[in-house]
Formats: structure tokens, sequence, C-alpha cells
């Protein structure tokens, strides 16, 4: 693109119209848009937490996605795995992508069901307990774990249960450590 310099001396021998000239109104300040969010009613503004929905559809999206991702990856390896010595190229990448999109939606849809469930028992515990701390997310998690695997019997509910729990409460420690060490 060339420099055209005659241009620019036009423009600056030129005045823009400006319609709110005559109006009598501060342009400058009719337009500055507030910084922090404007809630339609006192109650929003006092919680500081995302609603119900938005926590549910928060870590359903959050899971599925990075359960697809991982699945993605694992059908990626098995397909590359699955390619034997005499495939075309066209038979390679279709094995390749078949078992990608085969375990991506596998493990998204199991992983957005997880997310789901502790969505929902989260924000269930804050609506039943009126406080929104840590004990809500922990037992959110090992009620998860055990809902999860009820149908495989109560020790395997029981297990699930305590691993989630502890993989809840790892995650909210490190939360805690990164937000106190860490400047943002």
């Amino acid at each position: 693109m060339a420099f055209n310099s005659s241009k620019d001396e036009t423009d600056q021998t030129r005045r823009l119209y400006n319609p709110y000239q005559d109006l009598q109104v501060p342009i400058q300040t009719l337009y500055k848009l507030p910084t922090s969010p404007e809630f339609l009613f006192q109650e929003e503004a006092v919680a500081q937490r995302r609603s119900w929905g938005e926590n549910l559809t928060y870590y359903t999206g959050i899971t599925y996605l990075g359960g697809a991702t991982v699945g993605a990856a694992k059908g990626l390896v098995d397909g590359v795995r699955a390619v034997e010595p005499g495939d075309t190229m066209k038979l390679k990448v279709n094995r390749i992508l078949n078992g990608s999109g085969h375990a991506g939606r596998k493990f998204g849809n199991r992983a957005g069901v997880i997310g789901l469930m502790f969505a929902g028992l989260e924000s269930g515990m804050v609506a039943l307990r009126d406080t929104d701390d840590v004990v809500n997310s922990v037992v959110a998690g090992l009620g998860t774990g055990a809902l999860y695997k009820a149908a495989s019997g109560p020790r395997s509910a029981a297990v699930a249960g305590a691993i989630g729990g502890m993989v809840v409460g790892l995650a909210v420690t490190g939360k805690q450590v990164l937000k106190r060490y860490v400047p943002i």
C-alpha cells in the first residue's frame, strides 16, 4: 500500500461534522461506561459467585471439553497404533480420525456427566447450607464420585467418593495456594 501525502494534507484542512455540537451536552462524558458489572437487584451485587445455572453450564462445559480433548488424544494414539503397513494414506487418516472421534465423544460425555453432577451437588450444598465455602466443594466431590459409581456397588461407590473428595480437596487447596503466592 503506497503512502499518499496529498490525501493527508486534505484531511487536515477538512472539518468533520459533529452532530452533537449544538446540543450543549458534554459528549466526552456521555458514553463513559462503568468498569464494574451493573446489577438489576441489590442481592445480585452482594453475591460474589456464579448463579447455579452459570455454575452448571461452566462445570459441564469445561469438563466435557477437557474429557473430549483427552479422549481425542487417546484415540489419536490408538488410531496410529492400529495403522497396518499395507494401508493407504486415506485408510490411515480414516482410522486415526475415527479413533479420535470415538474416544473423544466417549471421554467427553463421561466427563460432562461428572461435571454436571458436581455442579448440581455443589449448588445444592450452597442452597442447603446458605454459605459458600470449601466444605461445599469437597462434599460435592464426595457425592459425585459416589453417585457416578453407585451402580457398581457400595464398595466402588465409597472408593470413588473418597477419590472425588480428595481430588476436589487438592484442587481447592492448590487454588488457595496459587491465590496466596502468585500475584495476578
